[in-house]
């Protein structure tokens, strides 16, 4: 798609909305940094803010979004923090072991379950407007990951609940909306209920420059590449390491004590860039585990019990 479609084909994002809406309704390469990634700053007191443009999608992609899965959990073995391979389609040893887990019936598996479970996170790309904590980061194009809170404000923008409402395409250069970021400490958590979005604009005035952000996005589909996800067998094997299990252990006496590494919303926490840690992550800044997603997962266990 060239940039004049885009332009010409700005006010027609029905099929968009329609997709955002079914990704958000329940249906229920390691590196220590990826520059690739911008990511909020908090002070002391766990405050932040930022103003920030959700990009459309980068040439020859479809939605200015990817879906992705994780697990992050310590067993007595070590960390297990890897993308899900349910993300692209594939099975996935970790989501075994917990199906097999909350089959018992025993309500200490189901809770280690719940501790164990995938986490889920977005990817966009951002034009980042104003950013107080780091102003080398104004005026450039970054990747940025966030949770199902962020996600909700998007899908209310696109799809309003009240009919005095108008629909806007927060993805849209010309007539979007800048995102104001704001992170505040709640219950020893980040939380993201403040942020909000601006009245809709564009961008800037000159198509040019808006032409020049288009051409610097991220491909967003190498977030999802199946190259960037462990093959089963190499999960399993890391998995029966991090749960110290031997060949002839039983998986449902592995349901020793272990720490989660993000019992969140996962909006800041690149989970995939610790999966070769041994020790204990930095603790992540993230949104308290409120997501509608917990229960979308947990409603499959529960499924499989019955069945």
């Amino acid at each position: 798609m060239s940039f004049a479609a885009l332009k010409k084909n700005r006010g027609n994002f029905a099929a968009l909305a329609q997709e955002l809406e079914a990704t958000a309704s329940p249906q229920k390469n390691s590196s220590n940094k990826d520059e690739r990634f911008w990511k909020a700053q908090t002070d002391k007191s766990g405050n932040g803010f930022a103003t920030i443009r959700f990009l459309p999608p980068s040439d020859g992609e479809d939605l200015p979004w990817a879906r992705v899965f994780n697990h992050g959990f310590k067993g007595p073995g070590g960390w297990l923090i890897d993308n899900c391979p349910t993300t692209v389609n594939k099975q996935c040893p970790v989501c075994e072991a917990n199906t097999e887990l909350w089959n018992t019936g025993d309500k200490d598996n189901q809770n280690t379950v719940r501790d164990r479970k995938r986490k889920l996170k977005y990817i966009s790309n951002i034009y980042v407007i104003k950013d107080p904590s780091n102003p080398d980061n104004e005026g450039k194009v970054f990747m940025y990951q966030f949770g199902k809170k962020i996600f909700d404000k998007l899908n209310d923008l696109m799809n309003p609940s009240f009919e005095d409402e108008q629909a806007i395409n927060p993805f849209d250069l010309w007539e979007g909306a800048n995102f104001r970021l704001k992170i505040r400490q709640f219950e020893g958590y980040p939380n993201y209920d403040k942020s909000e979005f601006d009245p809709s604009e564009a961008l800037f005035d000159d198509d040019a420059e808006m032409e020049r952000v288009w051409n610097e996005e991220h491909s967003l589909q190498d977030m999802v590449d199946p190259k960037n996800f462990k093959s089963y067998t190499e999960l399993k094997t890391k998995l029966n390491r991090v749960l110290d299990l031997s060949n002839d252990t039983n998986e449902q006496s592995a349901a020793a004590p272990f720490e989660t590494a993000a019992e969140t919303d996962s909006d800041d926490l690149d989970l995939s860039s610790l999966s070769n840690a041994t020790s204990a992550p930095v603790a992540p800044t993230a949104e308290a585990s409120v997501s509608s997603d917990d229960d979308d997962d947990l409603s499959i266990f529960k499924e499989l019990a019955r069945s």
